[in-house]
This record gives C-alpha cells, structure tokens and sequence, in this order.
C-alpha cells in the first residue's frame, strides 16, 4: 500500500462535520467533540502551548456584542436612570462665568 494516489480513493467517509457553537468544520463525528472549542464541553477548549491559537480566539478579536457596552458605561461610571445635562446649558455656564 503506497502512501500517495491510491490511499486517497479511500477518503469517502466524512469524519468532521459543522459545529453548532463556532461553525468550524471541526466537530468529530465519532467522537462527538468539537477539536476546535471542545463543544459539548461547557469550558472553550485552550492550551498554553498554542499562544497563537489564544491569540486568535481572545477578547477583542470578534464583536464583543456585551463588552463594547460595559466599556462605554465605564466611561461615564455606569449612570443609570439620569439625563445627561444639555450640551446648550453646560456652554452658558461656562460663557457666563
């Protein structure tokens, strides 16, 4: 048996398939485990010795749909329930003293 042409006839059977949670060809289908994020495993699957695959899957590396918020209520120390002074007020204040 050669390594080459003839060993790749025997590739029919597909062993991965579109995982759920990140949409990567990744999900075995034997196994039931995703090899990319570890799903059906609560916990993202990473380790130490892939700094570049961490680095690739942290935060700020897609669109933070929660944390762009969280950021911008950090700016004005997470005010709820006020109005903000109007913009024409705070100039006369300013202009008249």
């Amino acid at each position: 048996m050669t390594k080459g042409t003839s060993s790749f006839g025997k590739c029919r059977n597909k062993m991965h398939m579109l995982c759920c949670r990140r949409d990567s060809t990744a999900y075995h289908l034997q196994k039931s485990t995703c090899g990319k994020r570890g799903y059906p495993a609560k916990r993202k699957r990473k380790y130490n010795w892939s700094a570049k695959a961490k680095r690739r899957s942290t935060t700020r590396t897609g669109q933070m749909r929660h944390l762009k918020i969280v950021y911008r209520r950090f700016r004005h120390g997470f005010r709820e329930g006020k109005t903000p002074k109007s913009k024409r007020a705070a100039v006369a204040a300013t202009s008249s003293s």
